[in-house]
């Protein structure tokens, strides 16, 4: 079971990254913050300060169409954003 999926990079993860040392992850919807902290250093080798999670609701939609009404919804996932000890940095494009 891989528990990071993949890194979340927005303009609001960025700027956190930037300032606040932050970084954002798409995690298993199974995963708790020791396995995430774990997996974490070891992938990136960086010591992690704090994780804070959410899970995300899945966002439904309803389309109107030739053919009669549509409904969908895009799939649940868990976020986690981890904060990393002064003077250290993720580099995810290295990483990838």
């Amino acid at each position: 079971m891989s528990i990071i999926i993949k890194p979340i990079v927005t303009e609001k993860v960025t700027k956190e990254s930037e300032v606040l040392n932050r970084f954002g992850f798409v995690v298993d919807k199974k995963a708790n913050k020791v396995q995430i902290k774990k997996a974490i250093e070891a992938a990136y080798g960086v010591k992690i300060l704090s994780v804070n999670t959410m899970n995300v609701r899945p966002d439904r939609t309803t389309k109107y169409t030739k053919s009669g009404l549509i409904s969908g919804k895009t799939n649940a996932i868990k976020k986690a954003i981890v904060q990393v000890q002064e003077g250290e940095t993720i580099d995810f494009y290295n990483n990838i």
